[in-house]
């Protein structure tokens, strides 16, 4: 990793997670490049990191065009946050990247596909010993670091979505 390269600022986080908020697949791999290596990899300095006239986006094809630089590690990450990101970045396989991340990097893979597959936002219909069915919201499959999960037996607590709600 380029230790010259910054850490971007919360104020560039906050937009990235703006412009990409709406499209599950958009939000993961913004997420990812957040999250990774304390940010570095949404750095306003990061040729991929692209300025508006208000705010920035991420080219997320442009990723895998700046990938000689890094460690394997890195461009592992990289190229799987570009495929999740874009249709028009090169498919990754997952096979061939997966077994060289570090822990860290592929627990962070793991809730970005958890995102990217929406289950953060899944729900099940539960129909009690009355009949009465309901609808529960279920957490995400993998959270991502620092996300708490409601308390309940298992670790988290489906929250129930009354009707109208």
């Amino acid at each position: 990793m380029d230790a010259a390269m910054a850490e971007p600022s919360s104020e560039i986080t906050d937009q990235l997670r703006q412009w990409s908020r709406g499209m599950y697949t958009t939000e993961a791999a913004t997420e990812l490049l957040i999250r990774a290596h304390r940010g570095v990899f949404a750095s306003i300095e990061r040729p991929w990191v692209k300025p508006t006239d208000h705010a920035y986006w991420i080219d997320f094809p442009a990723v895998t065009e700046h990938l000689s630089a890094h460690s394997g590690g890195e461009q592992r990450l990289l190229r799987i946050a570009a495929s999740i990101g874009s249709n028009e970045a090169p498919p990754v396989r997952l096979g061939e990247v997966l077994g060289g991340l570090d822990r860290p990097t592929l627990r962070l893979v793991l809730a970005g596909v958890a995102h990217a597959g929406g289950s953060h936002q899944h729900s099940s219909l539960v129909i009690d010993r009355n009949g009465r069915a309901t609808i529960t919201r279920q957490p995400s499959l993998f959270m991502w670091d620092g996300e708490a999960r409601r308390p309940g037996r298992s670790g988290w607590q489906p929250q129930v979505i009354a009707p109208g709600q």
